[in-house]
């Protein structure tokens, strides 16, 4: 059955492939953003495709959209912390008020809705790996609240809607995701390494670098997104979406100095407020429930996400049509 899927954000990193897979798929597909931090460079190829429209908008305001919707993928927020506290307070209101807003539409529609939460609801966790049951150690009064905070409001109205309503919902918390699409300047650790060695530049590593973190890669990110929202679970609950791997900053940023042949330097700078030691997903849910674990391995990823930077650097105005083509 031929479907129509909004996704909210659908021109950033996650969204702008989701986008093209569902088109792939054969469904019409409406893509929301304000382009706040999405590229209009992700969607370029997009564009042409009879089943494809874009829509500039923010999701803190409500939007209409004219026809039948049968899903919602709610991934419309910024997801780095340099980008997500530019503007903390508008930060909060599009967790919130976007996720009210794709509820309300989802319940006009009867359409299921995917929200998009994050491992930033645990905090600086106490324990490892982080299972779902884990109500996380959040500081509700810092740098990164306006993200962490924003995000766990956005799951309790999910809560309430289906609870309420009866509305099919479905979330995923999605632990440190990287690859191509992702804008170089968006601050991440993974872009920010990899965009460092390939300009000589050295790699700023917060802290002694010992802070741990898992990194999935997209596909398998978005084989996840899509099995979830698939799932038919009469009584959903947040799912761990990542990859239970876990390396330390400092591994990370020597991997991509070999990967990169870099000559780069490692330097050490003051570790950011509530900065979190662990994230380590525990994805026994995702496992039993849709038959997923991640299967690219770091250096796969990091070899792939390095050949889409680089061309970006050699070829910025054309990279993303030939990497759709």
């Amino acid at each position: 059955m031929r479907k129509t899927v909004l996704v909210t954000g659908g021109a950033g990193f996650l969204g702008s492939q989701l986008c093209a897979r569902k088109l792939e798929q054969g469904h019409k597909v409406i893509c929301l953003d304000n382009l706040q931090t999405g590229r209009m460079r992700n969607i370029t190829p997009l564009m042409s495709h009879r089943r494809f429209r874009f829509v500039e908008h923010d999701v803190v305001t409500p939007y209409q959209v004219k026809g039948p919707v049968h899903q919602i993928f709610n991934l419309a927020c910024p997801a780095s912390p340099p980008k997500y506290q530019l503007d903390p307070i508008h930060t909060f209101k599009t967790s919130v008020m976007g996720a009210m807003n794709a509820l309300e539409l989802a319940r006009e529609k009867g359409a299921k809705v995917f929200q998009a939460s994050t491992s930033e609801i645990y905090g600086d966790p106490e324990i490892s790996p982080q299972p779902e049951g884990y109500r996380g150690s959040v500081n509700t009064f810092g740098p990164r609240a306006c993200y962490d905070e924003g995000k766990r409001a956005a799951e309790t109205l999910f809560y309430d809607y289906h609870h309420r309503y009866g509305l099919q919902i479905s979330i995923g918390r999605i632990f440190n995701t990287y690859g191509p699409y992702m804008d170089p300047q968006d601050g991440r650790v993974v872009s920010n390494f990899i965009n460092q060695a390939l300009r000589g530049e050295d790699l700023t590593v917060y802290g002694s670098g010992a802070q741990t973190r898992s990194f999935c890669y997209a596909d398998d990110l978005l084989d996840a997104i899509e099995a979830l929202m698939e799932l038919n679970d009469p009584s959903p609950a947040p799912v761990n979406l990542g990859n239970p791997g876990e390396f330390t900053v400092l591994e990370l940023a020597k991997k991509v100095c070999k990967l990169t042949g870099t000559g780069s330097r490692v330097v050490f700078m003051d570790l950011p407020k509530d900065d979190p030691q662990q994230r380590k997903p525990d994805i026994s849910a995702a496992l039993s429930k849709l038959g997923w674990h991640p299967k690219v391995r770091l250096e796969d990823g990091l070899r792939k996400t390095i050949r889409y930077f680089q061309a970006e650097m050699d070829e910025p105005d054309h990279l993303t049509a030939a990497v759709r083509g």
